[in-house]
């Protein structure tokens, strides 16, 4: 038998063996130009076909391509998620690749292509078929035009120098019959084959004094080679490789820290942590990776501050140093902490990091979670806010330090916005990739871990590590070792908590207890079948933990009391459960689970032990009750409910009145529908209209909101019905006030698509009352072209069905609608004069300037359109034809330049000529220009909001 295993083992070296002699090798010579931001590459590709298949051509990364057009799929990814830098960025801030020449062994010219839609990759067509373990020699010329760093933190940098990634053409991966051909996102998880480097990088000194020459720092092997007056040489070689960093300084910010085992070169910024103390951060950070996850299989590593940058630690990242509530070695050290793992895994692992990006961030977050374990088990997530008496009652301050990467995970789940954490890196929203997918990959790890016990997880990985040594391997790879490594049967971990986003949701149901023992059974509600941990409590202690194994039927299960005063079902929340307000059940007491009111101040995360009522002051604004200072009470925490109270009683100051409005809603997800989310709510408000008269609507509503089976697709579908009841006291001042009591059927449907560099929308609405019934529709389009000029359209179209009113209050409006749905915010609705009666809102008409036919009372068709003619001024017009009963219609048209401050939330028209003529030229011009001010706190935080989800 050892003899047998001897021979195994002899097999395995040889071919191993014969792997590395057969690797890619990449020979490049590199002249580098700082004042253009170039560098001219020579290179030869020594190719090996290490598939088992006959290539006809070849396919080479060029990921720095990506920067060349704003059409380029990375240019669509920055538009997708509203990042406007690299669409108003000059040709000269963006990057590209020259395509030379391509030629083989005996320099004849190679064939090759790269198309629009591709632009970040080359196909290169073979004279020959290339049979398996053959190879071919590649020989290439380019030149390459560094982008700047602001897009990405890779690119030249302002105060000279470089950061360069990906930077190079290489072989792309091959796997399962072909290349994979992947398009750069800006997701660091470029596929390139194995491969040695051999590279010279050549940096000229243009001042002639050998003291300024540049520095270079890499994670490669390096050595200078020459260095004098006119320029600086350095070799650098790495075996095994499928990326590598480079930074070219004036003057390396780079220290270098060793221990036995590898070399760490980090400029990553500490606060005001001393050198001492960073040395034993990451002598102690190396040092638990490597008996945690393995040894390294290079040398060195670097943790950059652009590293970082790109990938933080959020939360830490969000706050002004002067607040954040950590010493300053503890911030180094959770930085360091994240981007050394970060950029270990990504140098360790072989992995296609698009499609098995999980396993990527499963380790990380698992790592970074023991390691606080280890050494900070009694951290907050807050840091030293904890300890402040005035912050004890909130939830969220007093979180431990690894529980937030719970609450993460479950803020994109509350929202219906939750992604299979097995899904490709590309299709994910950017909140699940770059915070709630990462944190659950981590949690899943340690959940599966935790279930099975006696270091399953760490052995697991360290034997992946391993493996991952001499060849690529894939998620495959992985569930194999880990399936290899229990006796228990784990395809549900694989099938339900990596691969599916079904939700799991256990409580206990006939609980019974005696002194000594407790028996109660688990109401499986989504019939999602995985294990889950009970606990016994004692005063805060744990006095016992049973893993329930996975059922999807109700079972009875008794356990050894031992004095436990509480049970609760993911007590450590190891599992990533849906709910956890019904996980728990008293032992003592007449109810179990009457949940105590608690007040919670401004906003605070779910408590599953109180009944939190949120309070907070506010403040509304209009003219008729002026300042009017209230409180709001509701339970809207951070995490989506399924049912919402806001109540939002006010003082009118003005008025000496209490108005105020209130919302009950509740929420229905459907998970495997398009038709995700349906909205039961019920709204009402009571302001003044007038400054002797006030309305209260009361408004019942149903929203159906969809979307596509691509959820980053920016695309919104709604539907909604509703009943507007509006009960208005007469006024002395306002004509129409006679129109007290009415009430409108509103049906509504919305379909948009927006993103930085288009928007596109159709609204169609009909209304219904015992006075009229009108049907419009409304569509918008922007487009923002490669000039950084915008173009913007709107067309309105309504008609009323029939209409026995005597009055224009429900007509189609010009330039101002009368909002007898009470839908807009206006500062002064009912105003005619003053500074209020000069807000826009853009409905109906859609006019700029008060024309003598301001309402339309059969129908009405008009045109809005803007154009930039530098940066945020433009010229708008509008035309269209309204038409009133036994009346000819009427064209009417304005036009002037706008004042595009800040699109929706602050603009200012000022009109120039219109069927009025010349009103630029006429008296009491300023009571012309009209204003658009949102005050809504809500409508600001989705301008930083809607790139994330």
């Amino acid at each position: 038998m050892k003899s047998f295993f001897k021979y195994i083992l002899f097999i395995f070296v040889l071919l191993t063996s014969i792997k590395q002699y057969s690797q890619h090798h990449s020979h490049i010579d590199v002249e580098v130009n700082m004042e253009k931001k170039t560098l001219t590459v020579l290179q030869k590709i020594e190719f090996f076909n290490q598939t088992a298949d006959t290539l006809t051509s070849i396919v080479l990364n060029d990921w720095n391509n990506a920067y060349s057009l704003k059409t380029t799929p990375l240019a669509k990814r920055f538009s997708d998620e509203f990042y406007r830098g690299f669409h108003l960025a000059s040709e000269k801030e963006r990057g590209s690749t020259n395509i030379i020449t391509i030629s083989s062994t005996d320099r004849a010219k190679l064939s090759w292509e790269r198309t629009e839609k591709n632009p970040d990759f080359i196909i290169i067509k073979l004279e020959n078929k290339l049979a398996p373990n053959e190879k071919i020699i590649l020989n290439l010329s380019y030149i390459v035009k560094v982008p700047d760093n602001k897009f990405t933190h890779y690119g030249h940098i302002d105060k000279g120098g470089m950061y360069l990634r990906n930077w190079f053409l290489t072989p792309a991966r091959y796997e399962n019959h072909g290349f994979i051909k992947y398009n750069n996102f800006n997701l660091d998880d470029i596929a390139n084959a194995i491969c040695n480097f051999e590279i010279l990088f050549r940096i000229p000194n243009l001042s002639g004094r050998k003291e300024n020459n540049f520095e270079l720092t890499t994670d490669l092997d390096s050595e200078i080679t020459s260095n004098d007056e006119s320029s600086i040489i350095y070799e650098l070689k790495g075996n095994n490789r499928v990326d590598f960093s480079i930074f070219l300084e004036p003057k390396s910010s780079f220290r270098s820290y060793k221990n036995s085992s590898v070399e760490v070169q980090t400029n990553l910024r500490g606060y005001k942590a001393n050198e001492i103390q960073k040395a034993i951060v990451i002598d102690r950070v190396v040092n638990f990776s490597e008996n945690l996850i393995g040894k390294s299989q290079y040398e060195k590593i670097t943790v950059s501050q652009a590293d970082y940058d790109r990938n933080p630690f959020y939360g830490l990242n969000q706050m002004p140093t002067f607040l954040v509530p950590f010493p300053d070695d503890f911030l180094f050290e959770i930085k360091f902490l994240k981007t050394y793992l970060n950029n270990y895994l990504k140098n360790n692992l072989k992995l296609d990091p698009r499609k098995d990006n999980w396993i990527y961030d499963g380790i990380q977050i698992y790592t970074m979670m023991r390691y606080i374990d280890e050494y900070y088990p009694d951290c907050k997530m807050t840091g030293r806010v904890s300890d402040f008496k005035l912050f004890k009652g909130f939830h969220l301050l007093n979180l431990d330090f690894n529980e937030q990467y719970s609450y993460f995970y479950l803020l994109m789940a509350r929202k219906n916005l939750d992604q299979p954490l097995g899904s490709s890196k590309n299709t994910l929203i950017k909140f699940n990739e770059q915070i709630a997918s990462k944190y659950r990959a981590g949690l899943s790890l340690t959940y599966l871990d935790d279930y099975l016990g006696n270091q399953f997880m760490s052995n697991s990985i360290k034997q992946f590590n391993a493996q991952n040594k001499e060849k690529l391997t894939s998620g495959n790879d992985f569930e194999t070792i880990l399936k290899s490594n229990t006796n228990k049967d784990i395809d549900w971990f694989f099938n339900t908590i990596i691969n599916s986003r079904e939700i799991i949701d256990y409580k206990f149901s006939n609980v019974t207890k005696t002194k000594d023992s407790v028996s109660f059974s688990l109401n499986n509600r989504t019939k999602v079948a995985v294990p889950i941990p009970v606990y016994g409590i004692k005063n805060d202690t744990i006095v016992f933990k049973k893993w329930i194994e996975p059922i999807k039927e109700d079972s009875i299960y008794s356990v050894d009391r031992k004095e436990a005063e509480k049970i609760i079902i993911n007590f450590k929340n190891e599992v990533p459960e849906f709910n956890l307000r019904n996980n728990w059940d008293k032992l003592e007491g007449f109810y179990p689970n009457n949940r105590p009111i608690k007040f919670a101040f401004v906003k605070d995360l779910e408590d599953s032990y109180y009944n939190q009522i949120i309070y907070a002051p506010i403040l509304t604004y209009n003219v008729y009750d002026g300042l009017s200072p209230g409180m709001r009470f509701h339970n809207r925490a951070i995490l989506n409910r399924p049912f919402v109270y806001d109540i939002n009683p006010t003082y009118s100051i003005k008025s000496k009145s209490i108005t105020g409005s209130a919302a009950f809603v509740i929420n229905k997800d459907y998970r495997e529908s398009s038709m995700f989310n349906v909205k039961y709510s019920v709204s009402t408000s009571y302001f003044h209209y007038a400054p002797d008269a006030t309305y209260l609507k009361i408004n019942p509503m149903v929203l159906m909101q969809f979307r596509n089976e691509d959820f980053r697709d920016n695309r919104k579908q709604m539907v909604l019905f509703r009943q507007v009841v509006i009960n208005r006291e007469n006024s002395d001042i306002v004509v129409d006030s006679s129109l007290q009591d009415y009430s409108v059927f509103n049906a509504k449907y919305i379909n948009s698509r927006t993103e930085l560099t288009n928007h596109i929308s159709f609204v169609g609405d009909i209304q219904f009352s015992g006075e009229f019934g009108k049907i419009s529709t409304e569509m918008q389009y922007r487009k923002l072209f490669e000039d950084n000029r915008q173009l913007n359209l709107r067309l309105y179209a309504g008609s009323f069905l029939y209409n026995s009113s005597n009055s224009d209050f429900f007509s189609f409006a010009l330039d101002r609608p009368t909002d007898y749905l009470f839908d807009y915010a206006y500062l002064g609705r009912s105003s005619s004069t003053g500074i209020v009666s000069q807000e826009f809102i853009l409905a109906e008409g859609g006019f700029k300037s008060k024309l003598s036919t301001p309402y339309a009372n059969q129908w009405i068709t008009t045109l809005n359109a803007s154009y930039s003619i530098w940066n945020w001024i433009e010229l708008y017009g509008d035309v269209g034809f309204v038409k009133n009963t036994q009346q000819k219609q009427n064209f009417v048209y304005n036009s002037g330049i706008r004042f595009n401050l800040l699109p929706d939330y602050f603009e200012l028209f000022f009109p120039i000529h219109s069927n009025n003529g010349w009103e630029i030229n006429q008296p009491n011009y300023n009571e012309k220009i009209r204003f658009v001010m949102t005050l809504n706190p809500d409508k600001f935080i989705q301008l930083f909001t809607r790139k994330w989800f």
